[in-house]
């Protein structure tokens, strides 16, 4: 199958890729060259690098630590969503985050935690950010995205709200969470979902065919979806791939 072969999906580019990780990896550098490429504006604020949680973005994160071209004392890192549980726990994102990425690479990059009893300290940062360089996200199996979960009010958060605490009604995923709302993922220049592995097929099949889910909401000055083959197959002759 080809790895640049990018088919529109109703919300967004398609790349069906033999490596996620590594792939992410790549348009994370790419992007981040491109904010310094104009010297004739020279860029005073950092690259603001948006990141997720759960098994394939730690595998993302761990390859990003890998790349050799980018500098990281001009990268800031905010977090996406978190679990409301202390910042050490096994399920902590921001702990995940640490391990993977910002212990792992010099000049260690500023990461800004998200934390569950100050979402309006975050929303306050996000507004004064303005636009944000690349957001990271996943989709559960569920079709949910950051913390963003079916039948949440936060898909429909009203006002100007940009950070909000959440819980997943239909009860699939654990701790009471805080999440970047849909508004303040409309900041990014970039959302890049990556979706890896057979559990996630039938999820990508309803992304396809337009399906009203949390992760079809997201909108973006660009969607770029980065999937392996087993997130996709047998989807292949539909989106009119060659295997």
């Amino acid at each position: 199958m080809s790895d640049k072969a990018k088919p529109r999906v109703p919300l967004g580019e398609l790349e069906v890729v033999q490596d996620v990780p590594a792939r992410f990896a790549e348009v994370v550098a790419h992007a981040f060259t491109c904010a310094f490429a104009d010297r004739a504006h020279q860029r005073r604020e950092p690259f603001r690098l948006v990141l997720s949680g759960g098994a394939t973005a730690r595998r993302c994160y761990e390859a990003l630590a890998g790349r050799g071209d980018i500098d990281w004392g001009r990268v800031e890192c905010l977090v996406g969503d978190e679990r409301c549980v202390p910042p050490e726990h096994p399920d902590s994102n921001q702990a995940m985050i640490r391990e993977t990425l910002i212990d792992r690479v010099q000049p260690n990059p500023r990461l800004i935690p998200l934390r569950c009893e100050a979402p309006q300290e975050y929303e306050a940062l996000i507004e004064a950010c303005g636009r944000l360089d690349l957001i990271h996200l996943g989709m559960g199996p569920d079709g949910h995205t950051a913390s963003l979960f079916p039948g949440s009010k936060a898909l429909s958060a009203s006002g100007q709200a940009l950070v909000l605490r959440t819980e997943d009604p239909g009860g699939l995923n654990a701790h009471p969470r805080v999440t970047l709302t849909l508004r303040a993922i409309a900041r990014a220049r970039l959302v890049v979902f990556t979706v890896a592995g057979a559990d996630k097929h039938d999820a990508m099949a309803r992304v396809i065919a337009g399906e009203d889910l949390p992760a079809t909401r997201v909108k973006a000055e660009r969607v770029l979806w980065l999937c392996d083959t087993q997130a996709v197959s047998p989807l292949v002759s539909r989106l009119g791939l060659n295997p």
